[in-house]
């Protein structure tokens, strides 16, 4: 990879570079204008709050402890410690194609305006509307699941604190978790609210938690379990004994992916803030492969810590055991119970890792609303007048009590049928995807002879490396549509193929019927 000293183009023409009065000696705003955009949000992140805000909303703490029961599920210890590897080296792919895009076109549209403009100009209104609602209504699914996982976990919490279910205690119904998502997501909304300075040090302290948090728990709960797991068993133990139906090792193997998968994901948060950081054509790019790298390192270490403290993974999937079946909830419970007679500590292990979700959550809002401010910016929302309005504090504030209104009516379906809300937050990890993968597609494509990069690119190997990143993709989105129990039955249907090909169907439909004839792309802003 190498750092150019001056952008140019996507298009591969050059074009002025603004000038003190427009962008300073930031290189970032001086290109957003060349895009074709005011300087409207404030630029006040460095570097390290755009990591920031992408670190934590992967938050290594909130995938694996919510996806725990998957893994041990789908091939247990085997599958979580190394297809960790596999989902985070195909990640890095997919990240370091966005890095190259980024660098090129800094601006909070990210994913949906790289289209548009790498596609060409017959193919970027429709390239940009499919991007961009596969971008927006995966980042709201996003933060639907991860404010949804904070209210459960709480209700596990109240469960253990209040004896256990062995014990009698607490199990708060559907309604109160559903009250307790609510709750959270109004914070999350007065918490955006704020000026982007206060929301940089929210994020710095978020990301700092993220990472003492995976370090503190690692070491605290296998060394405080009086019985821990054997070596052998965490890097070799293949779980095949789930209730499945399922005979095939690879299949399993592939099913357990998921947990590490959906994890690391949201990186895109930083392409989003963009508009907001200094220097951004630089500090984006940094932003993005620094977030998963490092989620990559400190994930790993979370998963080989907790594990070591397993030892019978039936019991942890029962939904008789103290934790109702929360798989790590119940790991952390036994662990410190067995050292001092009760879970206190564990509990305590669980709210560590709920303030982590609770930041993930926030950073995830952050990121929604400067999508939708920038979608809506360029016309494609129903309203989008209201949606882009800034406020004297020069935050889409509008888009920010968007974003939790529309995650709140996300999660309703849970009320009715857990599996109906599965199907909902399966188009997190799939519908995102997918907005990563088209813009990437065009650029080793249509682009491929015309793109030119930012500071940031990969050189010769951009096309390669994209190439192996847009594979993966169509790789996860099959694997992850697959049945994950035979038979197959209403109840046990995989329903994320018709909850993603339902989002697709909707986007195309909106297009034949009544888009195409009048979104015509990102549209510039500027004056005269």
């Amino acid at each position: 990879m190498t750092w150019n000293k001056s952008p140019a183009d996507g298009s591969g023409s050059a074009v002025a570079v603004a000038d003190d009065a427009d962008g300073g000696d930031d290189t970032g705003m001086a290109r957003l204008r060349e895009l074709g955009y005011k300087q409207e949000l404030k630029r006040d992140l460095s570097v390290l709050s755009n990591f920031a805000f992408s670190f934590s909303i992967i938050s290594v703490l909130t995938g694996i402890t919510t996806l725990y029961n998957t893994g041990l599920n789908f091939g247990g210890p085997a599958t979580m410690t190394f297809g960790w590897f596999v989902a985070g080296g195909f990640t890095m792919t997919v990240g370091l194609s966005m890095a190259e895009i980024c660098s090129s076109f800094p601006t909070s549209g990210g994913l949906y305006y790289w289209s548009a403009r790498l596609s060409g100009k017959r193919w970027a209104p429709f390239a940009s509307w499919i991007t961009g609602w596969f971008n927006i209504v995966g980042q709201w699914a996003v933060t639907t699941s991860v404010d949804y996982s904070l209210a459960q976990l709480i209700q596990v919490i109240i469960l253990l604190a209040t004896g256990g279910k062995n014990g009698g205690g607490y199990l708060a119904s559907k309604y109160v978790v559903i009250a307790f998502h609510a709750a959270i997501l109004l914070s999350h909304a007065v918490i955006n609210s704020l000026p982007i300075t206060v929301l940089s040090f929210f994020g710095q302290f978020a990301a700092a938690w993220n990472m003492l948090g995976v370090f503190v728990l690692m070491i605290a709960v296998p060394t405080v379990a009086t019985e821990r797991a054997s070596a052998d068993f965490v890097f070799t133990h293949f779980n095949t004994d789930n209730g499945a139906g399922i005979h095939s090792n690879f299949y399993i193997f592939v099913l357990g992916l998921l947990m590490s998968q959906y994890t690391l994901t949201g990186y895109d948060a930083s392409a989003h803030m963009t508009e907001e950081t200094k220097n951004a054509d630089k500090n984006g790019p940094i932003g993005i492969i620094s977030a998963i790298g490092i989620s990559i390192v400190v994930g790993w270490g979370y998963i080989l810590g907790i594990t070591f403290a397993v030892k019978d993974i039936p019991y942890l999937l029962s939904p008789n055991n103290e934790a109702g079946g929360y798989a790590i909830a119940e790991v952390f419970y036994l662990a410190f119970k067995s050292r001092y007679g009760n879970g206190v500590g564990g509990i305590i292990c669980l709210g560590i890792v709920a303030v982590a979700i609770y930041f993930c959550g926030m950073s995830s809002v952050t990121s929604n609303s400067r999508m939708a401010y920038a979608f809506s910016r360029d016309g494609a929302m129903p309203f989008s007048s209201v949606w882009h309005k800034v406020n004297n504090q020069e935050v889409p504030i509008n888009a920010v009590w968007l974003s939790v209104s529309v995650a709140l009516c996300m999660a309703l379906p849970s009320l009715g049928s857990l599996v109906a809300f599965q199907a909902m937050v399966s188009i997190a990890t799939i519908g995102l995807y997918i907005s990563y993968a088209l813009p990437i597609l065009f650029r080793v494509t249509l682009a491929r002879k015309h793109f030119s990069p930012g500071p940031f690119n990969l050189g010769r190997y951009g096309v390669l490396v994209g190439w192996v990143a847009v594979l993966w993709v169509a790789t996860i989105t099959v694997l992850f549509s697959l049945p994950v129990t035979y038979p197959v039955t209403k109840d046990t249907l995989n329903y994320t193929p018709v909850a993603v090909g339902g989002l697709f169907f909707l986007v195309l439909s909106s297009w034949m019927l009544s888009a195409r004839r009048w979104f015509k792309g990102p549209v510039t802003n500027l004056d005269g």
